[in-house]
């Protein structure tokens, strides 16, 4: 029965997802939209099937790149987070740098990182990285300062060193509001590598798109766009399921919420 319930949340958006792709296929066929505008989604099924032999190559690539990239990301974006919680000074330092670091548009860092890296995979994984982190590490700031004392009282209390109370007690009432982070993290991991890949590499999804483009192929566009939702989409269930693992699942009556 719960798993009818859980089945059945989905439904509206499947109908929904259902019924704009009929519109949109209608809508291409019946009017004179040129084909390097716009593409019928049968037009990109058939095209990515076409050119899969040359797709999956330069989905792999991105996806090791995005994948690699974004545990960097939360390993580092944990730990930079942690020490600013811990150190007032540097809090005060550099938080507001942490936190406005998010707004850094990709396309005026990159070039650097050409210089620094080339066009090597490695590259891209930095760039990933470095991207990544900000999120996680300011929501990993913002939950532990949110933690109640109450809780660090308890345990210091009971005899817990301050590490410990860290460790196992406030990272785990924070861990939440850091999986917050980490999902918007995830959310724009394998766009960033794409946006990389695009500005300088030798291989992966973003040179297939500027492939693409260069040739005018619309439905090809459209193709390595879906690929990119389609990795996104299995890096967030990837998280979720981590998440449910390791903190239990959450009250329905606070997911209705």
């Amino acid at each position: 029965m719960a798993l009818m319930a859980k089945l059945k949340r989905y439904v509206p958006t499947v109908v929904a997802v259902a019924a704009l792709l009929v519109l949109w296929e209608v809508w291409v066929r019946t009017s004179d939209v040129p084909p390097t505008m716009m593409s019928a989604p049968s037009e990109i099924v058939q095209a990515t099937i076409e050119t899969w032999p040359t797709l999956w190559p330069a989905t792999q690539v991105t996806a090791f790149e995005g994948f690699v990239g974004f545990m960097f990301a939360v390993v580092l974006g944990v730990l930079v987070g942690i020490v600013f919680y811990c150190s007032k000074t540097l809090n005060a330092a550099f938080f507001p740098l942490l936190a406005a670091a998010q707004t850094m548009p990709l396309i005026s860092i990159a070039p650097l990182f050409l210089i620094w890296f080339g066009f090597e995979i490695n590259g891209k994984i930095v760039i990933v990285a470095i991207f990544g982190l900000f999120p996680i590490a300011v929501q990993t700031i913002r939950g532990l300062a949110a933690v109640p004392q109450f809780y660090s009282d308890v345990a210091l209390t009971c005899g817990a060193t301050e590490a410990w109370t860290l460790w196992h007690v406030k990272l785990r009432v924070a861990a939440r509001q850091i999986y917050g982070g980490i999902r918007i993290s995830a959310a724009y991991i394998f766009a960033t590598a794409s946006t990389a890949e695009y500005l300088g590499a030798r291989k992966g999804l973003g040179i297939w798109l500027q492939a693409a483009y260069n040739s005018f192929r619309t439905p090809l566009i459209f193709s390595a766009t879906f690929v990119i939702v389609a990795l996104t989409a299995v890096l967030m269930l990837v998280v979720n399921l981590s998440e449910r693992v390791l903190l239990g699942s959450a009250k329905d009556e606070d997911l209705d919420q």
